[in-house]
């Protein structure tokens, strides 16, 4: 095993940590994409996330991340319950559809409401049903973490990906 002397500094003094260098190097990570949706005011709301994450089996809680720039989530977060749906591979255009105007992000989508107005898509590969646990400011973004109250899932297809910015391993928009 290699050793390196803790005394040298293993990165650069006068690092560039703006925001387009710090986009490309966390792209590098890929991750699952989720829509999270719900009926708000009559209306179905929701988005697409790409940093969603289990986090606790007790209690059951999964999270993800928002911009606190988004102007969906301060309607969003109003609903009793949150519907969250992990995509499928087949998914790219719909998650893209879901990132586009908010007007139009349910047109020609087939989606489950519960009783208590969570959206889900029937053909995701994963279905929750969850509520708001907390939410905590981080930077630019609010960590919500989510309480599960329900989860179905039958779907054993490859889940949609993002990486580098853009759906799929090797970054195919």
């Amino acid at each position: 095993m290699q050793m390196t002397d803790l005394n040298t500094p293993s990165f650069p003094t006068n690092q560039d940590l703006n925001p387009v260098r710090l986009r490309q190097a966390f792209g590098i990570f890929p991750s699952g994409v989720v829509a999270v949706a719900a009926q708000v005011d009559g209306r179905l709301v929701g988005l697409a996330a790409s940093s969603f994450t289990s986090v606790s089996l007790d209690p059951p809680l999964v999270s993800f991340s928002i911009a606190n720039a988004s102007k969906t989530w301060p309607d969003l977060r109003r609903a009793a319950h949150l519907g969250v749906t992990i995509l499928a591979a087949r998914h790219g255009a719909l998650a893209r559809q879901l990132a586009g105007p908010p007007e139009s992000r349910f047109e020609g989508v087939e989606v489950l409401l519960s009783a208590h107005g969570a959206v889900t898509l029937p053909d995701g590969l994963a279905q929750f049903d969850t509520t708001i646990y907390r939410e905590v400011e981080a930077g630019d973004h609010t960590i919500v973490l989510l309480r599960l109250h329900g989860v179905r899932h039958a779907d054993h297809s490859l889940p949609l990906v993002f990486h580098r910015s853009a759906f799929g391993l090797r970054g195919e928009r």
